[in-house]
């Protein structure tokens, strides 16, 4: 056995791991790291321009495939500015990696120059995190935050690394497995309670099927597509969960919550019995809590967590286990047993349904001279076929791409569904970019989420990203703007963008192609273009929208899923 400094270390620690890409910043603490990045040319590194971006992009990769992200920042502000890439990852269960440099073991608690308790700030917004202060300590340590990160509910790990561990040298020995006697995530679901639940689907009147995030952080789809298939029942992805089943499907009725459909939202509110899988019945999909709970109904909860089953509602049927052996075990279940779900009630339930379906609660009007950004969203659907990646940022535009592109697979839909950060597209779309490069990325932002981390158009620049990023510019913060509009007597206090940069001339200067369109006729053939005489090219297309467009359907904070506002209703 070899002897490796602790930075030659982390690198191979990489290497075993199959990382091919690590998103980061240099710094006077993982200095020593660099240099073992230099030496070889297994792992790249991608320069990135702000330590959010790093963390963001890591976060993009890892959503886009079913790896693990890695992102390497340094000490004191590096660790500070990645704070809100680590709770993003964090609120959406996103497997990542974070390797922080830290002053010098003896320096620790003395007010360093760029020192921070990167353990402490971090502990909130990461499911562990690490100070290795022993060189002998720091491959195993690795091996733990990798299959932290990557088991049972998935999140972010923080290894913060004193610079003289780096230094420190040691014989190097990376284990093949790992296991933790204070961690045992529960994989397999209770026999009885899948039992239970099976018995309790096939008695329903009005069965419901709603399914979030974690069916696809588990690689669920296939069986939930197989088992929604097998039942027939209706079934309604939430905003992270949009891909897990094919929204082209007829049994699909669209996104619930806030700005779900009138049908996901109906079905939710009056089913008798509810399945829920792999999500977390958060407030922007229920709406009130006590409004959700008073028409009674069973409720089914899968999870692999099992401190999110009976968090904000009560639940009958409980199942703690991993998504896609639970699902397997109901087919399994099903294909046993004779019995089938009552056709004439489910008929009748459909035909209810379908009457819910006839309002087509997501019509819009078009306008003659001004782009609805509603129809760019359309029309990029039917450029891309539906087969692009589609990042977002956080507001109007977000919603418009969720309600408007229909994901017929996972890891399709890259967006910041928990924590809600403006200035993730671009970064996604990179990591996103970077892992799948002969697929297209679209990033599609507003205004004011693209300039929050607008610099990273040159780290696209540098590594030769063919991003198509799609600007819904309505000169606004848009969703500010709504709710300013609907429940504060429209006063516009410090929503509206007034010093606009010319994107255009904004994307030239970073070296790539900008476009500006301002008219409904010019939006096919500008996305077109992109796509064809620009297809290895990063494309910013700036849309002049409609500044008045508002997204509807919308369940105003703390009312019921009944209680839906609607364009007309305006």
């Amino acid at each position: 056995m070899t002897m490796m400094t602790g930075a030659e270390i982390v690198i191979r620690c990489l290497q075993e791991e199959k990382v091919e890409y690590v998103f980061g910043y240099p710094g006077g603490a993982v200095l020593h790291i660099y240099d073992a990045l230099f030496k070889q040319d297994q792992v790249k590194h991608i320069l990135v321009r702000h330590e959010q971006a790093a963390v963001h992009a890591a976060d993009g990769l890892a959503r886009s495939s079913n790896k693990v992200g890695v992102a390497l920042v340094t000490s004191g502000p590096g660790a500070t500015n990645a704070v809100t890439g680590i709770a993003t990852a964090y609120m959406d269960s996103i497997p990542v990696v974070i390797i922080s440099g830290q002053v010098p073991k003896d320096y620790i608690g003395q007010d360093a120059f760029q020192e921070c308790d990167t353990v402490g700030i971090t502990r909130p917004c990461v499911k562990h995190n690490f100070l290795v202060n022993d060189v002998h300590k720091l491959a195993l340590t690795l091996k733990k935050a990798f299959y932290i990160a990557n088991s049972g509910r998935p999140g972010p790990v923080v290894v913060d690394i004193p610079k003289d561990v780096t230094a420190a040298k040691c014989k190097f020995e990376y284990p093949e497995s790992i296991q933790m006697r204070s961690y045992n995530p529960v994989v397999k679901g209770h026999l009885g309670q899948i039992k239970k639940a099976v018995h309790l689907l096939l008695e329903a009147k009005r069965p419901m099927i709603y399914t979030g995030g974690g069916v696809i952080l588990a690689n669920g789809a296939e069986q939930l597509t197989r088992l929604v298939r097998r039942l027939g029942f209706p079934i309604t992805n939430t905003l992270m969960g949009l891909g897990a089943y094919p929204a082209t499907d007829p049994q699909f009725l669209g996104m619930p919550g806030m700005h779900g459909t009138v049908e996901a939202n109906l079905a939710m509110q009056h089913c008798d019995v509810l399945l829920a899988i792999g999500a977390r019945f958060d407030d922007r999909v229920i709406g009130n809590p006590d409004n959700f709970a008073s028409i009674p109904r069973k409720i089914i909860h899968v999870d692999i967590d099992p401190s999110s089953i009976s968090k904000r509602v009560k639940v009958d049927v409980p199942i703690v286990g991993n998504v896609p052996d639970v699902l397997e075990e109901m087919l399994r279940l099903l294909d046993a047993g004779n019995a089938a779900p009552d056709a004439q009630a489910l008929a009748a339930w459909w035909q209810e349904i379908d009457a819910w379906r006839a309002t087509q609660c997501m019509k819009y009007a078009r306008k003659k001279n001004v782009i609805m950004p509603q129809y760019v969203i359309e029309k990029l659907y039917e450029v891309t076929a539906g087969r692009a990646i589609v990042t977002s940022d956080v507001g109007q535009h977000q919603m418009w791409a969720a309600q408007y592109y229909k994901f017929d697979e996972p890891r399709r839909w890259i967006n910041s569904g928990g924590l809600g950060t403006m200035g993730v597209g671009l970064p996604y779309a990179m990591g996103a970019a970077l892992q799948h490069p002969k697929m297209p990325v679209v990033c599609v932002t507003g205004e004011g989420s693209i300039q929050m981390c607008i610099q990273e158009l040159s780290t696209a620049k540098q590594f030769r990203l063919p991003i198509k990023i799609i600007n819904l510019n309505n000169r606004y913060l848009g969703m500010v703007r709504q709710w300013q509009e609907m429940f504060y007597g429209s006063r516009y206090s410090e929503s509206y963008m007034d010093s606009l940069p010319d994107f255009v001339r904004l994307a030239e200067a970073y070296g790539h192609v900008g476009i500006r369109v301002e008219r409904p006729e010019e939006v096919e053939p500008a996305l077109r273009k992109a796509f064809t005489d620009y297809k290895d090219d990063l494309v910013f297309i700036d849309f002049i929208t409609d500044q008045k467009a508002n997204v509807f359907p919308m369940v105003a904070a703390g009312k019921g899923l009944a209680d839906m506002i609607l364009t007309e209703d305006l």
